[in-house]
This record gives C-alpha cells, structure tokens and sequence, in this order.
C-alpha cells in the first residue's frame, strides 16, 4: 500500500475508535485493546524475530498480579502499578530469555511452555496471588491524582492512549535499524552471524521488549476488569494470543489487532448462546488456515501487492 493510503487508514481507525464507546459497549472495547495489544507483543516476537513462545501468558498474567497487588494492597496509584507490571514482566522475560534463546525451533517453544508452566505453578503456591480466588477488588483510583477511572469514558480512552502508544513503539521498533536486524535473523539466521551480529543478545532484547509490551496489556488489564485470575496465565492464554495473530497475519501491524478483535468479538458473542466458543473459533481459524494462509490481513496485503506488481506490469508493456 502506498504510504498516504496507510496514513489515511491509521487516521480513520483512531477516528473510529475515539467515536466507539458511544455505540458499543466500553468494557467490550477495552477488553479488545487490551488482547490487541497483547497480540501485537507477541508479534513483535514471531513475525518479525521468527521465535515463536508457548510462554506469553506469563508476563501478561504475571503483570496483572503485580499491578492488582501493588495497587490494592500497597496503596500504589494505577499508573505506578501499572509501571511496576511492566518492569515485572521485563524481569520475567530477561529471565526466560536467557534460557530460552539458547534453542531453536521446537526446542525454544517447549523450553518457554515449560517456563511458563513453572511460573503458573508458583501462582497457585504465591500467597500474594490468592491462588484459585485471585487478587478481586482492585481499585482503579484517580490518574496521575487527577483523572477519576471508575468514569467509563475516563479509563476508555485512558485505555484508547495506551494502546495507540504501544503500538507506536512496535511500529518504531520494528522500522528501526535494530528492526531489520530482527528481520534478517528471521529470514537467515546463519547469514546474520556471519555479518558479525550478536544473534542471541539480539533475540533477548528482542524478547524482553516483547514480555514488556505483554506485561503492558496484563497490567492494564487488571485496572480494568479490576482483578487478576490463574486465567491470565494458563498455557491455555498463551494459545489464545497465537491463535489472534495467526488469524490476523502474523509479519503485519494491523493483522494482530484484528484477530485479537475477532476472537474477543466471538467469545462475546457466543458467551450466552450456549453454543461452544471454542468450536467456534477453531472452526474459524480452520477456514482461515484453508482460505487466508497469511491470516486475514496478511492475504490482503498479499494480494494487494501483486495487484500492483500486476497493473505495473501492464503500464510497462504498453
């Protein structure tokens, strides 16, 4: 796409989302930002390092618990809970990371899966974490001692800002001089070494920036919803922020956010029918994997492109 069709697309989605809470539900809408973000976290990690982690729930979880405790039993305003979440999940990551990263392939997935399932383990064990009953009744207090969130509008667009600028800081990461490193790792990891690149401090910074950015959406997460569950870091989770950015595209910047909506949008839907979600979304990603092997967003920009390269074609033979 060219760069002022992109600009008018990112223009006319903020648009849309400034003017969302007054048509769909806010708690809706704040849920999807927060798995979008998530999603995008992860991508930063798959899509354009090319390592693909079992293990994301932890830092999103784990940032979760961190801010509801700090926030409702230290007394700590949002956006310090939030900060601590953030650094707690870069500390996880760090940790992860230097194990993980010395593997490829399947052999770093598992050792991530059974990190996480260590960490999901000590939650259960944690007293700060109630175990099954979780940290309920964290308090959303004032912003910055000013901006009440308990207003819907107020921790909306609270929300809407973090978000934006999270996504921001992926976009830039990714289009930076260290981003095409990340890129060339992916496509030809041997080649990078030979070029004289740190592979593997590459691939840790590459996974902490990722656990933090996770650690973002969790922290954020438990000042809305106000509570922090063993659901947030289930293995279980970390198949769920999977299954959005392959639906979406995993490589791209939008594809994630619109899997993350699609999947939420679909368990909302389907949460009062009765009807199985999972079934529902499995048979979803089934007509994806079979119709949209990019993911939604990848199959369009796919095919928009050679669209293109077609029409040049043409102008060039004429």
């Amino acid at each position: 796409m060219s760069s002022r069709l992109e600009q008018g697309l990112v223009v006319i989605g903020i648009l849309v989302l400034l003017a969302a809470p007054f048509f769909v539900y806010p708690i809706l809408l704040m849920k999807m930002l927060c798995f979008a973000l998530f999603a995008c976290a992860f991508n930063l990690l798959l899509g354009y390092t090319g390592l693909l982690s079992f293990g994301h729930a932890t830092f999103f979880g784990g940032a979760a618990y961190f801010c509801a405790h700090a926030v409702k039993v230290w007394g700590w305003p949002p956006e310090a809970g939030i900060l601590l979440g953030v650094a707690g999940a870069a500390t996880l990551g760090l940790v992860m990371g230097f194990f993980a990263i010395r593997r490829q392939g399947i052999y770093f997935a598992m050792i991530t899966l059974a990190l996480a399932q260590m960490f999901y383990f000590f939650c259960v064990q944690a007293p700060f974490t109630h175990g099954e009953d979780g940290i309920q009744g964290v308090p959303r207090g004032l912003l910055f001692g000013l901006l009440d969130l308990n207003q819907p509008l107020n921790i909306y667009y609270f929300v809407l800002v973090v978000f934006l600028l999270g996504v921001f800081a992926i976009w830039r990461i990714v289009n930076s001089p260290f981003g095409m490193v990340l890129r060339s790792i992916r496509e030809n990891e041997n080649r990078a070494v030979s070029l004289g690149y740190s592979v593997a401090n590459y691939k840790l910074a590459a996974f902490v920036m990722s656990a933090a950015l996770a650690g973002l959406a969790g922290a954020v997460k438990a000042i809305v919803f106000q509570f922090a569950t063993l659901t947030d870091v289930t293995w279980q989770m970390s198949g769920e922020v999977i299954l959005m950015t392959l639906l979406g595209g995993i490589g791209t910047m939008v594809g994630p956010i619109v899997g993350a909506g699609l999947v939420v949008g679909l368990e909302n839907a389907l949460a009062t029918s009765g009807f199985p979600v999972m079934i529902a979304t499995g048979a979803i990603f089934m007509a994806c994997v079979m119709l949209f092997r990019r993911g939604i967003v990848g199959e369009i920009q796919a095919r928009w492109t050679a669209r293109r390269e077609r029409g040049s074609g043409n102008e060039v033979n004429v």
